[in-house]
């Protein structure tokens, strides 16, 4: 497919976008933080799929497939378990304090210094996962346009580049999708997410099961024979009891899950975001399990795509990329599967990067305006100029992140989130679950050195995704030693 018509679906899809953003961008700073609490329950539901799902989803699960088969639907099930956590237990906590910012909590519960803890771990996830998520986009941008585009000085600069080795063509790629991102946010913020993010779930969702059906129908596959493909192909296996040392053992992947669930939702502030602007808690809580039950099926589709990817490339002979993560653009837009199917690869890459990337530069605008800077909500100009400063932020982490990651996009993102949110699950499971009081002032030293412990686990010992349950464990620990000294001093 021609680049060029690439290119203009990006500028009509964002065209749409910000059509959206300016019919939704009233309501003043209300509106940016918690869109005037007006959002229904079913619309923040379906648009929170998107959000969770990402570019990373929607690339990286399916190239996935090839090294862990279908073991990545155990941490899918646990995170059902989490989700109904977030339902029962923290969202009650954020609507009975009226919250803007969830680490508001943290100050509450222990003090300052928590708070300020809670909220920079927060910025640190958000702002690398962010990153994660749209340098994985902007390769596949580079690779869909501007490395098929023979155009003299595009030529001139990737040869340029190739000599002082920075590659400038990826660069100016990141630059313009951030510069469209925040083009559309700036204004109206989660009130225009809420409804941006709807649009953008129902596009993957439509691009991916039509991809489904026309990679089906090129392999001669009805609805049983894709059944009977994938059930006995090398890609099937599901789940794991036999070997409690692989990272892929069931019990480590499920509550893996869960505690993923958690801190990368109900810890978060870009997800919770969503989920306050609801009217309500009871239609807070609607949203969430709803959004739980659809995020399992969801999640299975996107493995089912991935296996049937892999059998493509099988018998079309398309040889599978070093990084996996390349694998369903290369088939999608050189699989001669077909103009159509290209098409809706880009809009559907297009969907799950922007409803992820556009709700993570909100969320870390409105963190660090409220949590750090302690400014007014109605501050616009302070929000304005942290707004930009994030997006440019963005930019630099994901320059940095091209020239250091050899991994799964996806693999990498659950790595760093067992160390970053790992102080964040001790700090709210000891504020939750006990009534103790803590030396508040030592909680950064807590975090940091339960960062460095868990690091020092996984040096030693065989450890996957539950690195996180081990890092909140270890920061519950600190506090708990913390509570009793306290005590002891208080007599």
């Amino acid at each position: 497919m021609s680049p060029v018509w690439i290119l203009l679906i990006v500028l009509i899809y964002f065209g749409i976008l910000v059509l959206i953003s300016r019919l939704t961008s009233k309501g003043g700073n209300s509106a940016f933080y918690l869109g005037n609490k007006k959002s229904p329950w079913y619309i923040v539901a379906f648009g929170m799929i998107g959000a969770s799902l990402s570019g990373i989803t929607f690339i990286s699960i399916p190239g996935w497939v090839g090294a862990t088969e279908f073991s990545y639907i155990q941490m899918v099930l646990g995170y059902v378990l989490g989700y109904f956590f977030i339902s029962y237990v923290l969202m009650p906590i954020y609507y009975r304090m009226n919250l803007t910012s969830i680490y508001t909590y943290l100050e509450k519960r222990f003090g300052s210094n928590s708070y300020y803890t809670g909220a920079s771990f927060f910025l640190i996830s958000r702002t690398i996962g962010a990153s994660f998520r749209l340098y994985l986009v902007a390769i596949v941008f580079k690779y869909a346009i501007f490395d098929r585009m023979d155009v003299g000085w595009l030529n001139s600069l990737a040869a340029f580049s190739e000599q002082v080795g920075f590659d400038f063509v990826f660069a100016g790629t990141v630059m313009i999708t951030i510069l469209l991102i925040w083009l559309y946010t700036h204004r109206g913020g989660i009130g225009t997410i809420i409804w941006t993010d709807t649009l953008q779930t129902f596009f993957m969702l439509f691009s991916v099961g039509l991809t489904i059906y026309f990679i089906s129908k090129s392999l001669d596959f009805d609805i049983s024979g894709i059944v009977e493909a994938i059930g006995s192909s090398e890609y099937s296996r599901m789940f794991y009891f036999d070997d409690p040392s692989s990272p892929n053992f069931f019990p480590k992947k499920f509550f893996a899950g869960a505690f993923i669930a958690v801190v990368m939702t109900g810890l978060d502030q870009d997800m919770m975001q969503k989920n306050l602007s609801c009217k309500n808690l009871k239609e807070a809580q609607k949203n969430m399990n709803w959004f739980s039950i659809v995020l399992v099926f969801v999640n299975f589709v996107f493995l089912c795509l991935g296996a049937l990817i892999f059998i493509y490339a099988s018998k079309m002979d398309i040889v599978v990329p070093e990084k996996t993560d390349m694998l369903f653009p290369t088939v999608a837009l050189d699989g001669n599967l077909g103009s159509l199917v290209a098409i809706l690869f880009i809009l559907g890459l297009i969907a799950a990067a922007y409803s992820s990337a556009d709700s993570a530069l909100t969320s870390l605008t409105t963190s660090f305006t409220v949590d750090i800077l302690r400014v007014s909500e109605e501050n616009v100009k302070t929000r304005k100029l942290v707004h930009i400063a994030f997006s440019v932020l963005l930019f630099i982490v994901i320059i940095i992140f091209e020239r250091l990651n050899d991994d799964s996009v996806v693999s990498s993102l659950f790595k760093f989130a067992g160390y970053t949110y790992g102080p964040l699950l001790g700090l709210y499971a000891f504020g939750i679950f006990t009534k103790s009081k803590i030396h508040d002032k030592f909680v950064i030293i807590f975090a940091l050195s339960s960062c460095l412990l868990s690091y020092l686990l996984s040096t030693q010992f065989a450890i996957g995704f539950e690195l996180l349950i081990y890092n909140g464990g270890i920061m519950f620990i600190f506090l708990l030693i913390s509570s009793l000294i306290l005590k002891n001093e208080l007599k």
